[in-house]
């Protein structure tokens, strides 16, 4: 499928010099705010205390939010669980606050706002609950603390995702393709990661697992349409036989640059839809996903195939030699194989 047909081939590789310029330049920039800001981990990461609220009617989570903002707490997230009327509050690690003081504040302040107050009820043996014209507007469905060392299990078991995708994209490609190509995406992906993480960083955005998830995505995302442009390359020195490497990459991602303006805008509406109404719970996640999408198209096609070609990819690299046959010499196509 196709929206339009080019039929000359754009000379991509006769500015790949200032691509990668361009690319380093961002990547260095990205790695730098990356190092000197450094992330701005979520709870699950630096630990903190989790709360589970249920509402007697759907809960407001903007209102929630607002009531849990009022008490200064700061970088607090709000999300539904389960129904509309149970609320999650993760609540960041203060120091010289414990986790039952943090949860009895919220508490207080979420009855507050729900014209309520917090009144021992003796049918259940004394227990402090939220009260308001002997109803119970909202009631604490669990707490529990996480506490620091889980959130640095969590940032190594993030770590060791990031490796094992990076090494078996690396390995799927060497055995499919060439090593000559699998360095090239390897790079190329890397190249959106940092830069993903760079936006964060420079923003101070909320790194969670939702993001976490999202660049894991953008690597699987960015390496197939790598593979795509990889496997037209393949296919045109097969082809092709009159046209040299440069040419060969040219026409490769001419061909292609179609398909990629389909796929990519087809996702990338459906991942605007989730930044502008999925809310703050998903939120973040659509934004690492818009940035991943947009630097991986651009790394695709310019980073990865530029890189190939830096490398030296040759027919000879993909395309086993047999025994030559007799050929018009005038045939720009002599020798092809299908």
């Amino acid at each position: 499928m196709e929206f339009f047909k080019i039929r000359r081939d754009i000379p991509f590789m006769r500015h790949a010099l200032v691509f990668n310029l361009v690319s380093f330049v961002t990547f260095l920039a990205a790695a730098f705010f990356l190092f000197s800001r450094g992330l701005h981990l979520s709870v699950e990461f630096t630990g903190g205390t989790l709360m589970e609220v249920s509402y007697s009617q759907p809960a407001d989570l903007n209102s929630v939010r607002n009531t849990v903002a009022a008490l200064g707490l700061q970088d607090v997230q709000v999300q539904n669980f389960g129904t509309a009327r149970d609320v999650m509050i993760r609540l960041p690690a203060q120091k010289g606050v414990s986790s039952a003081q943090q949860s009895d504040k919220v508490l207080a302040g979420l009855c507050a706002a729900a014209s309520g107050s917090m009144q021992a009820d003796s049918q259940q043996g004394g227990k402090v609950v939220c009260k308001a014209a002997d109803a119970e507007p909202l009631k604490l469905r669990r707490t529990e603390f996480v506490g620091p060392q889980v959130g640095d299990e969590l940032a190594t078991d993030g770590l060791k995702a990031l490796a094992f995708v990076v090494a078996g994209i690396m390995l799927y490609l060497a055995m499919r393709f060439e090593w000559k190509f699998a360095v090239a995406a390897i790079i190329a992906n890397l190249h959106d990661v940092i830069i993903i993480l760079g936006f964060f960083a420079f923003f101070q955005w909320e790194f969670s697992l939702p993001v976490l998830a999202a660049v894991l995505a953008v690597l699987g995302y960015s390496v197939n349409e790598s593979v795509v442009i990889f496997d037209r390359i393949r296919e045109n020195f097969r082809r092709y036989r009159k046209m040299n490497s440069i040419e060969i990459i040219d026409n490769a991602i001419t061909s292609t640059i179609s398909r990629t303006i389909i796929t990519h805008g087809s996702t990338q509406l459906m991942v605007l839809s989730m930044l502008i109404f999925g809310g703050a719970t998903l939120h973040y996640f659509a934004l690492a996903l818009t940035i991943g999408i947009l630097f991986g198209i651009y790394s695709s096609v310019f980073v990865a195939a530029a890189i190939a070609m830096w490398l030296g990819i040759q027919r000879e690299d993909l395309v086993k030699g047999g025994t030559k046959k007799e050929t018009d010499p005038n045939d720009p196509n002599a020798g092809a194989t299908v």
